[in-house]
């Protein structure tokens, strides 16, 4: 790992929210409901069925927020850069206006809880700006500002974007939000537990079973239920074949501390590189974050690299300061642009899903915790033909699966802070070497599904190329879907790290 990488290697919104302390499940439960995942979609989902009389138990393999959602830009808004053009096109007009109708309200609603929950979270109402540099893009937000009015959503287009350089142009939503995201998750959670209902961490699911009453195992102790919600980001028993559906697509932050204000709305641009950019008010510091440099996994370059760029852009467009954090989040992308909600499979009647967020999850995970509300309390919902799980698949091939894809794989060990796969008497090695010249063996091969992982120098993960399962430099699981560890391997045969 580049030691002059600026920033700590967490998010902001973990590193400032403060731990969370909820028991693990040891004995067996019986609720109506159990939530597998205290992420946003997961927290929501509980939260609203406990408010409809239901009793809930959520399941967190870590902590409350500490996934995906722990890892997001903070930003509550239902302008998605051009989604509006994107899903018109795709799905005709008439699922766009579903799309925007259904996060508008989920705006609406994370307001409504804040306030109802008196969660300090650092929310704030914003603008939110999809914006342009040059000529070439500008015709884009203009025709996106056109046909989202056109919806009845909140857009306007405006030559007037405050941002410190110059911009053509922009589509303006107005009465969006930001907050920290944890902290906000962190509030769910207290409003859930107590009552006949529980929240339960470091108690990772192993396995649920369909049937009357489903059932969730642990290993330490089962959950028995009328249903079983899967929010896990991609979900594991994919019984719904959505590791074809949807593919990882990662992306990196920087927080960076400015003396000033940063700029008075949030923002995303058109033009690429895209970036993406929020300033917040955190513990009396005011931070300005900048986003971007995604790609779909596994074709990463050069991490550190992507960090330093984002860097430069924050320091040298927006006068921030030195970087304070810097983090990577991986989300689940449906390969036909909607999100995936209800049912886990046409043959399971008591498994639901929340999957494919698009990179939008404080929105779109909120829409889809209130439609699978309403189907598990037998109400009907306009938005949920439009996010049916098992709709079918497009028609597009899924993701190729690579092994080995880095070329990482070396005869001689890594030095220390690097890791590289390498072949011990035939079998694939994962090798980390940290700064004082430990070494950590792992098998190398994805405990999902079997394909080769990689290492990550920038986030310090052996991160999985097929399908985007993430393991610590110990092995265990950071982000599925895989669910069992990288096992251990020998040292025997490796050669001896320079010292």
């Amino acid at each position: 790992m580049d030691e002059n990488l600026a920033g700590r290697a967490v998010s902001l919104w973990i590193a400032t929210a403060g731990a969370t302390g909820y028991p693990p499940l040891t004995a067996d439960v019986e609720v109506d409901v159990a939530v597998i995942g205290a992420g946003i979609a997961g927290l929501t989902t509980a939260l609203a069925l406990k408010r409809a009389g239901q009793r809930v138990a959520v399941l967190e393999a870590a902590r409350v927020g500490t996934g995906v959602t722990g890892h997001t830009t903070g930003k509550v808004t239902s302008l998605h850069r051009l989604v509006y053009t994107e899903l018109t096109r795709s799905h005709g007009a008439g699922t766009a206006r579903v799309y925007g109708e259904a996060n508008q309200a989920a705006v609406a609603h994370v307001a409504r809880v804040v306030a109802e929950e008196e969660i300090e979270c650092d929310f704030g109402r914003v603008a939110n700006y999809t914006y342009a540099e040059t000529d070439t893009t500008l015709p884009l937000v203009r025709e996106e500002a056109e046909l989202a009015a056109r919806l009845g959503l909140p857009a306007a287009f405006t030559t007037e974007v405050p941002l410190p350089f110059g911009v053509k142009g922009a589509v303006r939503f107005d009465g969006q939000a930001q907050l920290h995201a944890v902290k906000y998750l962190q509030g769910l959670a207290r409003a859930v537990h107590g009552g006949g209902s529980a929240v339960f961490e470091e108690s990772f699911a192993q396995a649920f079973h369909d049937g009357s009453p489903a059932v969730v195992d642990t290993g330490m102790g089962s959950v028995r239920a009328r249903e079983v919600v899967v929010a896990t980001n991609t979900p594991f028993g994919d019984q719904g074949a959505f590791g074809a559906r949807c593919y990882p697509h990662r992306s990196y932050l920087v927080a960076s501390r400015t003396e000033g204000q940063g700029p008075d709305g949030t923002f995303i641009s058109v033009d690429e590189p895209m970036r993406s950019i929020l300033s917040i008010d955190v513990d009396g510091w005011h931070y300005v974050l900048v986003g971007g440099e995604g790609h779909r996994v596994p074709a990463a370059g050069d991490t550190t690299e992507r960090y330093r760029r984002l860097a430069a852009f924050s320091r040298d467009r927006l006068g921030t300061g030195d970087v304070a954090f810097r983090w990577s989040t991986q989300d689940a992308m449906p390969v036909d642009g909607l999100p995936y909600v209800g049912r886990m499979s046409a043959d399971v009647s008591h498994i639901f899903v929340i999957t494919g967020l698009r990179k939008w999850g404080l929105t779109n995970g909120t829409a889809a915790a209130l439609m699978l509300t309403d189907i598990l309390s037998g109400r009907r919902n306009e938005w949920a033909s439009a996010f049916d799980s098992t709709r079918p698949a497009p028609r597009s091939a899924p993701m190729e699966s690579r092994e080995g894809a880095s070329g990482a794989e070396a005869a001689g060990g890594p030095k220390p802070g690097e890791g590289t796969v390498v072949d011990i008497a035939g079998e694939k090695t994962a090798v980390y070497v940290d700064p004082a010249g430990g070494v950590h063996a792992l098998s190398a091969v994805c405990t999902h599904l079997g394909c080769t992982v990689e290492f990550n120098a920038a986030d310090l993960t052996w991160d999985c190329p097929c399908h985007g399962s993430r393991f610590a430099v110990d092995g265990a699981v950071i982000q599925g879907p895989a669910t069992r560890n990288l096992a251990p391997r020998t040292e025997a045969g490796l050669h001896n790290p320079p010292a």
